[in-house]
């Protein structure tokens, strides 16, 4: 299904789980696969960064990927068709948000005015309508529904056959749940802040993972005058994860969201924060001195953090030819 929508784009394919099982790739597809063994040749003592067992590991493929633009997706997510029937083509619509402004200062209730047939409504400034740069496209799902494990239990059956036909800027200030299964972004603006985290084997908690990507990224998107961009495009969620292992997993985020979110909505960051870098260290530090207090999970998550840019920097050195140079790429 997939096929004419990827081939022409470079796949990075991060295989989780045993990396003695061979992955087969069907022919036809510009690819590079890395499994545990190679990120721990790569990064080395500072491979530890990155997740195991939990779908967190992708954010290896955002390290070592050298495209501009990056496309994410779950395992378990086809393509969907509009209304129409017509089949979506997802890369298209998340390229097509991140080359158009976003406008997170002023919202326009008309939505995404850059979109033929819309535009600026009466009473919009002028002097706002030039919007800023797009650093994250949020695509949606038809049929499951990405719900946490108490929803999903109360809700088995639910599905999401609601198609909108709209793309809106998250206003500033306002933080939201990331969902990393159907997500673009511009790398060179806000790649170093695309961590997932520690999750998964040998961590308190999973599922998590791209919320706090998320969050963070919003935080220094606010911070650094970028939007962020969700609605379209959808894609078809196939199946839901076990709703019992999930809330094994996601047990103590349900708790600890009730901190993370007074934390990321306080969390101010000084003038001198002028790179995405400067401001996930940051982040960290601030993670530190106030979650630290929370669990001490907490404070192995902020030393990740700060290894995870180390790591960033150390495979994306300043003065390296810009991905802007390549053609756009993929990464699953």
């Amino acid at each position: 299904m997939w096929r004419p929508f990827f081939q022409p784009y470079h796949l990075i394919i991060v295989q989780d789980g045993d990396p003695s099982k061979a992955i087969k790739v069907p022919e036809g597809f510009d690819y590079e696969l890395y499994n545990r063994n190679d990120i721990n040749r790569i990064l080395g003592p500072k491979a530890s960064c990155i997740s195991f067992k939990d779908s967190a590991c992708r954010c290896f493929g955002y390290m070592i990927s050298k495209k501009k633009y990056i496309y994410t997706i779950d395992d378990d997510c086809f393509v969907a068709k509009d209304p129409s029937g017509k089949d979506i083509n997802a890369l298209e619509q998340h390229i097509k948000n991140l080359l158009s402004p976003s406008t997170p200062f002023f919202f326009n209730t008309l939505y995404d005015p850059y979109r033929a047939g819309a535009d600026f409504v009466r009473g919009y400034p002028f002097s706002l309508r030039e919007g800023v740069p797009t650093a994250v496209s949020h695509g949606l799902w038809l049929n499951i529904p990405d719900y946490d494990a108490p929803t999903q239990l109360v809700k088995p059956r639910e599905r999401n056959t609601r198609y909108v036909d709209a793309v809106m800027t998250i206003p500033k200030g306002t933080l939201f749940p990331m969902c990393g299964m159907n997500l673009a972004f511009d790398r060179e603006l806000i790649g170093p802040a695309m961590y997932f985290g520690l999750m998964g084997d040998g961590q308190p908690i999973g599922r998590y993972d791209d919320m706090w990507a998320g969050w963070c990224t919003k935080v220094i998107c606010d911070h650094l005058g970028w939007g962020v961009k969700t609605g379209l495009p959808y894609i078809w969620h196939s199946k839901a994860s076990n709703p019992f292992v999930n809330l094994r997993k996601e047990y103590k985020g349900i708790y600890w969201q009730e901190e993370l979110i007074p934390f990321f909505q306080s969390v101010t960051l000084p003038k001198d924060c002028t790179s995405v870098q400067k401001c996930y260290t940051e982040i960290a530090k601030q993670v530190k001195a106030k979650l630290g207090k929370v669990d001490d999970y907490f404070n192995k998550l902020a030393d990740a953090m700060v290894t995870w840019i180390e790591a960033w920097d150390e495979l994306n050195p300043s003065g390296a030819s810009k991905s802007s140079d390549l053609p756009n790429g993929a990464s699953k």
